[in-house]
């Protein structure tokens, strides 16, 4: 590829799609039993959803600066030219710590060109947007062209998501405990969405399949031509309900491919097992 596409774990693609795709990986950290893992490399998320059963906190933490600085040290000294779509900077520090390290590198090598994206998305959301990049590149597209297909992605990306217990995500300051205090109540079902970034409630609905068909009836309001791309669905130890999910977008929405994987150690740390994610185009 001439042009190099990199990303971060958040994405929540199988470690298989960086392998046979080309693109580089950077894992975030997950603190679990005082020992610290690489998202993807050298802990499983089912190990994670376990240990938070059974009443385990794990903790996360940015991708090492270290890592950047080999990274980018490396493709400056070969020349190379990249794109690096980062997890949302509303949700970590990683794209600030990116940055920051592209500055010092620029300071020994003023022509590297690596552009540094900030996909303001998490999860698969954020992963078909990596998947269409590195698409892009290895057909030998420019950068620019690449760049703005990144764009116009993250624009129009909607994410739709539920937790089985919205205090996971309260303890880690992702939601408002005001939000969190509802999760658990009669069977009462929080619906998500990602908006510049930030992760925000937007209805509570009783019972599963109540809240499975409103996702349906959203997507139906703000989705496009649904025959024209892949929707993404990421699960956490749930993919039953995700396999459900697909089957419904594939028959109500008739969407082109229904793309699905598992939510990964760093994400799922936060979220909490059982966790539901669509994520689609919208309209403008």
């Amino acid at each position: 590829m001439s042009v190099k596409i990199l990303a971060d774990s958040a994405c929540d693609l199988p470690l298989s799609f960086y392998e046979e795709n080309g693109v580089t990986l950077f894992p975030l950290k997950v603190q679990l039993n005082d020992t610290e893992y690489e998202d993807l490399v050298t802990i499983e998320p089912k190990d994670v959803y376990d240990a938070i059963r059974e009443g385990q906190v794990p903790k996360t933490s940015q991708v090492s600066p270290l890592l950047f600085e080999e990274t980018f040290m490396k493709m400056a000294e070969q020349n190379e030219d990249g794109i690096y779509i980062s997890f949302s900077s509303e949700l970590s520090g990683t794209y600030q710590t990116a940055v920051m390290i592209l500055e010092q590198v620029k300071e020994k090598y003023p022509d590297f060109k690596l552009s540094i994206i900030d996909s303001k998305a998490a999860s698969l959301g954020y992963g078909l947007i990596v998947k269409a990049a590195a698409a892009k590149a290895q057909s030998g597209s420019s950068k620019d062209d690449i760049q703005k297909d990144i764009e116009f992605r993250c624009q129009h990306l909607e994410s739709l998501f539920t937790v089985n217990d919205l205090e996971y995500l309260a303890k880690g300051g992702r939601v408002s405990k005001a939000s969190a205090f509802l999760g658990g109540l009669l069977n009462i079902k929080p619906l998500l969405t990602v908006e510049d970034g930030k992760l925000v409630p937007i209805e509570k609905l009783r019972g599963k399949k109540k809240l499975l068909r409103r996702v349906i009836e959203l997507m139906k309001e703000n989705g496009t031509a649904f025959e024209n791309q892949t929707v993404g669905i990421s699960h956490a130890d749930d993919e039953d309900t995700a396999l459900e999910m697909q089957k419904s977008i594939l028959e109500e929405l008739k969407a082109k491919e229904v793309y699905i994987t598992s939510i990964g150690s760093a994400i799922g740390s936060h979220t909490g097992p059982g966790t539901i994610a669509i994520f689609y185009q919208k309209q403008k």
